[in-house]
């Protein structure tokens, strides 16, 4: 091969792929580095979004996933009746497994329902099963039918030897009684937003029913999380839906965006979260650089 044939080769180092695997190699050893401290209280996070398919249970397990891993006591709530946050957190949720069901319902101790995960010594999880799918007519004829999570959780930590740092709670998407106990037991609506052309469709009305249940329920309750999902960075309209989201919302988003990712979608077939499944690829590294911001913050937003 002559030498100008040769010369015109571009430098392994000046590929987009070899530029993209040392940035995931710079982040990975930030990651490695990285101190965070909790300070002893219980932060709530309702994960929400009315629109479905925009990542919010793949999101709500996998921050928890992340945090667990930064060593903070996380415990994620499934109030989807599908469980699918159960099942990528690898607990059983099969119809005679007690549930949040049974807690909302029957009045158990959320202390009788909650499992450990396998992935973390540190990640709890109160798991939906099938019968949830009825709560939300079951729940009409409760007495304080909107305040019975926000009981259980109360009562659940007030128990506890150690406090827990985080919970997470991952709704169905819909804005019905289950939706309105997670609002109201929580303090952060921690909303998940697709990138793509629809992903600021039917915003106006959530943030109008967080709006109603700090009116009529729970005045402390407010956004304060935005996470950025499905980003390709190879279409301009990914990049126009985050600026556009930016520019309304800009103390809440955060700067991490979630890529596509093949790892994040294969995840919870094998019951695991990606964290676990494939803790170095691209997907796993944005959820826990997401998961330090996050923690960083202090409950109005900004950081800490």
């Amino acid at each position: 091969m002559k030498q100008s044939e040769t010369a015109s080769f571009s430098l392994p180092d000046d590929t987009p792929l070899a530029r993209e695997l040392a940035d995931l190699s710079a982040r990975r050893r930030a990651l490695a580095n990285v101190e965070v401290s909790f300070p002893g209280r219980t932060r709530i996070l309702t994960v929400s979004n009315q629109k479905g398919g925009v990542g919010k249970t793949t999101t709500t397990v996998n921050i928890a996933a992340a945090i667990a891993s930064l060593g903070g006591r996380v415990m994620v709530i499934d109030l989807d009746p599908q469980g699918n946050a159960s099942t990528a957190l690898g607990i059983p949720h099969s119809a005679d497994v007690p549930s949040i069901y049974d807690v909302l319902i029957d009045g158990f101790p959320l202390d009788d329902v909650v499992q450990q995960s396998p992935e973390s010594e540190l990640l709890f999880c109160a798991p939906s099963n099938i019968h949830l799918a009825g709560a939300e007519i079951e729940l009409v004829t409760q007495v304080a039918r909107e305040q019975r999570l926000k009981t259980a959780i109360d009562e659940y930590l007030a128990s506890l030897a150690q406090p827990l740092d985080f919970i997470l709670i991952d709704c169905p998407p819909s804005l019905g009684l289950l939706t309105i106990n997670a609002f109201t037991a929580a303090e952060e609506v921690f909303l998940p937003i697709q990138c793509e052309y629809y992903a600021l469709e039917g915003l106006s009305q959530l943030l109008g029913n967080v709006k109603m249940i700090q009116k009529h329920l729970n005045p402390k309750l407010h956004l304060s999380t935005i996470l950025l999902t499905m980003y390709d960075g190879r279409t301009k309209l990914a990049q126009q839906v985050a600026d556009e989201v930016r520019e309304h919302f800009s103390q809440e988003v955060l700067r991490t965006m979630i890529p596509r990712s093949v790892r994040i979608s294969e995840a919870p077939s094998f019951g695991q979260t990606v964290i676990a499944y494939d803790g170095n690829s691209a997907g796993a590294i944005a959820y826990r650089e997401a998961a330090v911001e996050i923690v960083r913050r202090g409950s109005n937003g900004e950081e800490a």
